[in-house]
């Protein structure tokens, strides 16, 4: 690929930055919506689960198989294809005439979705060859992660208020539209020196493992035992064989050799944890400000931005953190912080008070705004350079898991709380245990941030790497030989 001038460089970068943007707007900027869809699709708490953990899940499900794709076809023509997918899936959910349509519809928004973050990615790294240049780009890209959590409550409750529901949907046409014919006309193409070849049979293990698991959480406390079974049975049946196959074959979907990593391993589950705290959150937060509180939809955007603007200020600041001091001070502060918001509201009853509400939001603002950056870092540290963009997607597709989790979770303890109950009276007593379980999501953080950033999980870290490395040069040995 020919070097780039500085200005099409940092609108190569504007392009990719807007494609996180619309993605990550459509998780927060929904949230807000959420009870107005409840009424006019009337729908159960199950069905509001499945409108945000439709598109979770296939983003979880699909980002690695949609990366190792673009290495091999193209990143520009899979990008191109996100856009056009994304923005169709968004107009159809703008019209979806049932609930059962709308997450269809959230299900192509996804397929789109998946094949813009992680092909972005690719893309920068491949526009900034010079590192410094690179690292400013990164830390720019995260940044736009932290300006959607601060714009998406604020923004969908002023669209749902003037407008409507289905406008938080018409935002993305023109932002799609734009960012497509600056793609066609400023995006250079390129590929990966040596792609990775496809794994259909464990790409779709995982479909089956996350898709099971899922339905069977969300559909738990109105199915019983006894519907929910087969798809329990059939993830335990999806995780054994990824766990037999994957390691079978020279270029698996998920490398389980990274996991002798011990930062690699505990980026993982850090990533899994706060994603899960942040969409119990955000789940439980929305449905009590509007159906507890009696709150507008614009009123209670605006009492999520004491949550939000932590986060995106926090967030810089946890990165140049983990650039000078690596990632152990920004895991802890994270951890104590993210448990600390979560007991405010599981053992103090937080949200009946403004005062302890808004410091609950705080804290958890400051939590997660700090949470991020060290997450894909640690993920990828000490690893061979060939394999730190496949490191760093398993870390962006447990980001994507914890969140499908966190609401599935969250949102069947809430439903059974509630039950048959006046959903106004029984909210607070029924959302109890869910905070408990972002209280223990938070300390799973702290924990686990602590053990895997210390010099015995550094050399295990360089020890992995030297087997990869190992591995690689005698695959290029026997392919030359």
């Amino acid at each position: 690929m020919p070097e780039l001038t500085h200005r099409r460089r940092i609108l190569v970068l504007a392009i990719c930055c807007t494609s996180l943007l619309i993605v990550s707007l459509d998780v927060t900027i929904l949230n807000v919506a959420l009870p107005s869809m409840q009424r006019e699709l009337d729908a159960n708490t199950s069905g509001l689960q499945w409108t945000i953990d439709a598109y979770t899940l296939v983003l979880a499900s699909l980002l690695m198989l949609a990366g190792s794709t673009a290495d091999r076809i193209g990143r520009k023509r899979v990008f191109l294809a996100g856009l056009v997918v994304f923005t169709i899936g968004s107009a159809l959910c703008s019209v979806a005439p049932n609930l059962d349509a709308l997450v269809a519809f959230r299900m192509i928004q996804a397929v789109g979705g998946s094949m813009l973050n992680p092909v972005a990615m690719s893309i920068i790294t491949n526009t900034f060859t010079d590192p410094r240049e690179r690292a400013r780009a990164i830390g720019a890209w995260g940044a736009v992660a932290g300006i959607s959590m601060a714009v998406g409550p604020l923004l969908g409750g002023l669209l749902v208020e003037s407008v409507g529901w289905r406008a938080i949907f018409w935002v993305n046409l023109p932002v799609g539209l734009a960012a497509l014919l600056l793609t066609l006309r400023y995006v250079p193409e390129s590929r990966a020196p040596k792609a990775r070849r496809p794994d259909p049979l464990g790409q779709l293990l995982v479909i089956a493992l996350f898709g099971s698991l899922t339905y069977a959480i969300i559909e738990a406390p109105e199915s019983g035992i006894t519907t929910i079974l087969p798809f329990a049975v059939l993830a335990l049946a999806a995780l054994t064989g990824v766990l037999w196959y994957e390691p079978r074959r020279a270029e698996p979907l998920i490398d389980l050799r990274f996991f002798r990593s011990a930062p690699f391993s505990g980026a993982t589950a850090i990533a899994v944890g706060s994603f899960a705290s942040l969409g119990g959150f955000l789940f439980l937060s929305t449905l009590y400000l509007q159906n507890v509180r009696g709150l507008d939809a614009l009123h209670a955007g605006l009492w999520m931005l004491p949550m939000a603007v932590p986060i995106f200020l926090c967030a810089p600041l946890s990165g140049r953190l983990v650039g000078s001091r690596g990632p152990r001070i920004s895991l802890l502060i994270a951890g104590c912080a993210m448990t600390a918001s979560a007991v405010l509201f599981a053992a103090f009853e937080a949200e009946t008070s403004n005062v302890t509400l808004f410091l609950g939001y705080a804290l958890f603002g400051v939590g997660f705004g700090f949470v991020n950056a060290p997450i894909t870092n640690t993920a990828v540290s000490g690893m061979p350079r060939a394999q730190a963009g496949v490191a760093a997607a398993v870390a962006s597709t447990s980001r994507q898991l914890g969140q499908t989790l966190g609401v599935a979770v969250i949102g069947a303890v809430l439903a059974s709380g509630v039950g048959s109950s006046s959903y106004k009276d029984a909210f607070v007593s029924a959302a109890r245990p869910g905070w408990w379980i972002i209280a223990g999501c938070g300390l799973t953080v702290l924990v686990v941030g602590a053990l895997t950033s210390g010099d015995w999980a550094r050399r295990t870290a360089e020890r992995t790497a030297d087997r990869l490395e190992a591995t690689e040069v005698r695959d290029a040995a026997g392919v030359t030989a």
